[in-house]
C-alpha cells in the first residue's frame, strides 16, 4: 500500500470478489429452488376420477356463496396441482384438506403468502410451490373460504 492508498481502497477488489461470490451463490440457490418445483400438469391432464388423490374426503353439499366462488377460482388456478376438492395429487402437490393445513397451523395469511410469493417445501416431498399468477388477495380469500369449509366438513377445525 502506498502513501496515497487508504486501507479501504486496498479492500475494494476483495469486497467486489466476495460480493460476486455471494451473488453467484444466491443465483445458484434460486435456480436450484425453482428447479425443484415440478411444473403443473396441463389442465386437460387432470384426472377427474381421483385416482391420484392423496386423501379421501367428504364434500359438503351446502357451501356458502363465498365458498362457491372460491371453488370456481380453485378449479381454475389450483386444481391442476392440488387436485379436485383439494385432495392433493400424487407427484404434484399436497392435499389442503389435511390436518397440517388446519387454521391453527397454517393460518389464512399463510395461504395468501403461498399464492402471492410461493413457498418452500417444508411438510411434503413435492418440491417448492411457485407463486400463482393473476390472483388477487380477494380471490385467495375466497379460495381459503372454500378450503376451510372442506376442512370443517372433514373434522379439521
Amino acid at each position: 500500500m502506498n502513501a496515497r492508498q487508504s486501507k479501504g481502497e486496498t479492500m475494494k477488489p476483495m469486497s467486489i470478489g466476495v460480493l460476486a461470490i455471494v451473488i453467484a451463490a444466491g443465483s445458484f440457490a434460486a435456480v436450484k429452488w425453482s428447479a425443484q418445483t415440478p411444473p403443473p400438469p396441463a389442465a386437460n391432464t387432470v384426472e377427474s376420477d381421483g385416482s391420484d388423490a392423496l386423501v379421501e374426503i367428504t364434500v359438503p353439499q351446502d357451501l356458502s356463496a363465498n365458498a362457491v366462488t372460491g371453488r370456481a377460482i380453485f378449479e381454475n388456478a389450483c386444481v391442476a396441482c392440488h387436485g379436485e376438492n383439494a385432495v392433493g395429487r400424487d407427484g404434484y402437490a399436497p392435499p389442503l384438506v389435511h390436518r397440517i393445513y388446519e387454521p391453527s397451523h397454517h393460518g389464512d395469511e399463510a395461504f395468501q403468502i403461498a399464492a402471492a410469493r410461493g413457498v418452500r417445501s417444508h411438510h411434503w416431498p413435492f418440491g417448492n410451490m411457485a407463486p400463482v399468477e393473476g390472483l388477487t388477495r380477494g380471490d385467495v380469500a375466497m379460495v381459503i373460504t372454500y378450503i376451510r369449509e372442506l376442512q370443517r366438513a372433514n373434522g379439521i377445525n
